[in-house]
């Protein structure tokens, strides 16, 4: 085997002529391009804003902010309340609650879904939980039917992590638009690629304004005349040029990278109906392996790749894996950070406590790793993939 990648370059003629529209135009930072994928972002997904920013850990870290800057009582969040989160995801879903002093409960996932399992998160929500950060897993979108029924009726709201799942859907409507803010990553392994960036979607017009706000420096220049933050702005753009308002940050994201992606949006369709057929491709395949477990699709998975766990019958270890699909020049990570809590030095920073036990969580970080999905057909690689493991 040769050269199965984890992911691949989909530019061409469209994505350079971009770029080159970006330097003839001689404006590199946010501008009309950056504005104008936003408005084809949001009309996208359904949303209704949708706010650039300079990466997927960037959007995660001004959605959580947000919350912070609120008027609206039953979104606000303060320091020392409770969050609960997926004990897998990536390292840049749990640094912003630990950074805004919110007390972080870890629970376990569903082995087969890699999401959270929905019963222990309805075990774990006590009086004190006030919001769940939902993790779409590897394009597998929860299952926020279920989710919803478990929250109603209490003071609780949704978020949700949407970075490796861009084009999931379920019951018709798109992963990242369930919560009350969703975030997606645009960086080049995922499923469009602009360089760097990221987007925080939200139909809420307050929240919406308070990121305009604290993506770039806190100041009211890129707010409305009116708003939901300071109400009018002055008709003085001399006065306004420097007003701060909000502890914010530089989260802007590039001209290029707005422009790229009003490109990779259009190929967006094509590109997720691609990654489902190589996924169907790969189920056939590998759906009934002895030794091997593949995730279970809930609602329509937008495919980031392909997991692999070791069932425990199985006649060779992860680092035999590993081995093995290195030697035949196939890459591979372990999925995502696997159990984030044996990450124990950073911890130490953390206000965080674990709901049950981990048992899942645990299983895949010793006996999980995934492959590659990819925007274009792969059928020989997954094909030689089936030759080698099977």
């Amino acid at each position: 085997m040769s050269n199965y990648s984890l992911a691949s370059s989909t530019w061409d003629e469209n994505e350079f002529g971009a770029i080159q529209r970006v330097i003839d135009s001689d404006m590199f930072t946010m501008g009309k391009e950056v504005a104008q994928y936003e408005k084809d972002f949001a009309e996208f997904f359904g949303s209704e804003y949708a706010v650039m920013v300079s990466s997927g850990s960037t959007a995660n870290l001004l959605m959580i902010a947000s919350l912070f800057f609120t008027k609206n009582e039953s979104l606000k969040l303060k320091r020392g309340d409770e969050i609960i989160v997926p004990a897998v995801s990536w390292s840049t879903t749990y640094f912003p609650l630990q950074q805004y002093g919110l007390k972080v409960k870890f629970v376990d996932i569903d082995i087969d879904t890699l999401n959270m399992d929905l019963d222990k998160l309805e075990a774990a929500i006590t009086e004190d939980t006030r919001a769940i950060l939902s993790v779409n897993l590897l394009g597998n979108p929860n299952d926020f039917t279920r989710m919803q029924e478990i929250i109603a009726g209490r003071d609780i709201f949704i978020l949700e992590d949407n970075c490796e799942s861009m084009g999931a859907t379920l019951e018709g409507k798109q992963a990242g638009t369930f919560g009350v803010m969703g975030t997606y990553s645009s960086f080049f392994s995922h499923h469009i690629a602009t360089m760097e960036g990221g987007c925080i979607v939200t139909d809420d017009e307050e929240l919406y304004h308070i990121l305009l706000c604290i993506r770039a420096h806190g100041w009211t220049r890129n707010l409305p005349k009116f708003n939901k933050v300071t109400g009018e702005k002055s008709d003085d753009p001399f006065e306004e040029s420097f007003k701060f308002i909000l502890p914010g940050y530089n989260a802007r994201p590039l001209e290029m990278s707005g422009a790229i992606g009003i490109e990779q949006l259009k190929k967006l369709p094509s590109f997720i109906e691609t990654r489902r057929e190589n996924a169907a491709l790969f189920q056939s395949l590998f759906a009934d392996h002895p030794y091997l477990r593949i995730q279970k699709e809930t609602g329509n998975s937008s495919w980031f790749g392909f997991s692999l766990i070791i069932k425990e019958n199985a006649p060779y270890n992860r680092a035999e894996l590993v081995k093995l699909l290195a030697e035949n020049q196939v890459e591979c990570r372990p999925i995502v950070t696997g159990n984030f809590l044996k990450n124990k030095e950073v911890l130490e920073h953390f206000d965080y406590e674990v709901a049950g036990t981990l048992e899942a969580a645990e299983y895949l970080d010793e006996h999980g790793l995934f492959v590659g999905n990819h925007q274009n057909e792969i059928e020989r690689e997954i094909k030689l993939l089936a030759e080698l493991l099977c």
